[in-house]
């Protein structure tokens, strides 16, 4: 009989969030090979004190200093608690822990990802900003502590799945080469706002551009789909994941989102990975891998669903596309002003403050007035960042919606 593998032994930094969520989906799905031990949330003090009473983790933190006390009250006997940006530090760095998955939204999750790879812990990656902001760094350390950086993302998780038979793993089992990339190529689903022409654009509301069609999601990256921002900063992601030059990463709109991407050899083939639109999917192949596991997650029918249609994105309506090449290709501290920028400029519209279009104008006008510094240090990203919301936050009222007289 063969050995059954261990339980992989899982913190979850963003539990109470819809990855977060979904990963405990999957946790209850496969239990004889995830253990949760560790959870945290902003500050869902409630779901975090309910999910801590079915898994009973070992630890718990809220990054909302304002909960730790009823945290520390409400918590099974025997789990330790913590707050703040250390406490996620703390859980990231459990000596039980064999993998730290990241599902905290913005850049909060910079920190514990840092200190997660230089505890020697694979990281499982749901949060693009950590690669955008910071992927020179956490790529390198990656690689200098020997531990796999695994994406959660459906796209990039279905390109990792694709490039499996490319990796040349001449380093060990650890930041594979992949020898004959020729395109890597992400799926969009374009957004509710797809077939929109610019001027309808103006007039779109908060409520229509939260209204995702395929998937189900956060409200920030719900509007970064429909700006596609979300697409640019997957872009920039798959640069850093699979060590490309961003020439090679293209975007195609696939409204159904059934086929999550695609990648395309020197020899012409390309490979897909397709599934349902559930999260579960990439989330399950990232704690397993490099195995596959039986789930009762629901099976594709291709002969159900008939065409899987495809177009390409309309880089005029969506300039988002264009500025995050223009990031992920100049580099340096770019990407991290983009992505600060964004993070104003997104609830500036759900905020009513700004129109729709005025996301893409603001992003692009703090990426102008911005100096890059190449190869920066953690200190030097983390006061790009600053200084781009600074920025931001001041040009916003430039961007104001008009008022009637």
């Amino acid at each position: 009989m063969a050995d059954i593998p261990p339980r992989k032994r899982v913190v979850v930094l963003g539990s109470t969030g819809s990855i977060g969520e979904s990963t405990l989906k999957v946790a209850r799905d496969i239990p004889e090979r995830m253990e949760v031990i560790a959870l945290a949330a902003n500050r869902s003090i409630d779901s975090l004190l309910q999910q801590c009473e079915e898994f009973k983790p070992q630890a718990a933190a809220i990054t909302d200093d304002s909960h730790y006390a009823k945290l520390k009250d409400g918590v099974p006997t025997g789990c330790a608690t913590h707050s703040g940006e250390q406490g996620l530090v703390e859980l990231a760095t459990l000596p039980e822990a064999d993998m730290v998955l990241i599902a905290i939204v913005g850049t909060d999750g910079l920190a514990p990802a840092l200190a997660a790879i230089r505890a020697g812990k694979d990281l499982a990656v749901a949060s693009k900003e950590i690669l955008v902001m910071a992927g020179e760094e956490v790529t390198r350390e990656a690689k200098k502590h020997g531990v796999n950086i695994l994406p959660v993302d459906s796209e990039h998780n279905a390109l990792f799945q694709c490039l499996q038979g490319d990796a040349d793993y001449h380093h060990g089992k650890h930041a594979p080469t992949y020898k004959h990339i020729k395109r890597l190529i992400l799926t969009a689903s374009g957004g509710p706002f797809r077939t929109f022409t610019a001027e309808q654009m103006k007039e779109v509301t908060p409520a229509q551009a939260l209204k995702h069609p395929t998937w189900e999601m956060g409200r920030k990256i719900t509007i970064d789909s429909a700006t596609m921002f979300n697409k640019g900063l997957e872009m920039i992601e798959a640069k850093w994941l699979f060590d490309v030059e961003m020439e090679k990463v293209d975007v195609v709109v696939h409204p159904q989102s059934i086929v999550h991407s695609l990648a395309e050899f020197e020899d012409g083939s390309q490979l897909a990975q397709l599934c349902h639109t559930d999260m579960c999917f990439p989330i399950q192949y990232a704690v397993t891998y490099p195995e596959r596991l039986a789930n009762r997650l629901p099976q594709l029918n291709l002969a159900e669903l008939g065409q899987l249609p495809f177009e390409a994105p309309d880089l005029v309506r969506f300039p988002a596309l264009r500025l995050a090449r223009e990031a992920g290709t100049t580099g340096g501290t770019l990407p991290a002003v983009l992505n600060a920028a964004n993070e104003i400029a997104v609830p500036g519209f759900y905020e009513e403050k700004i129109p729709f279009p005025a996301i893409w104008e603001l992003v692009e006008a703090v990426m102008r007035e911005h100096t890059v510094a190449q190869h920066p240090n953690l200190e030097q990203l983390r006061a790009a960042d600053a200084w781009a919301r600074e920025t931001a936050t001041a040009l916003l009222p430039q961007f104001a919606r008009a008022t009637a007289v």
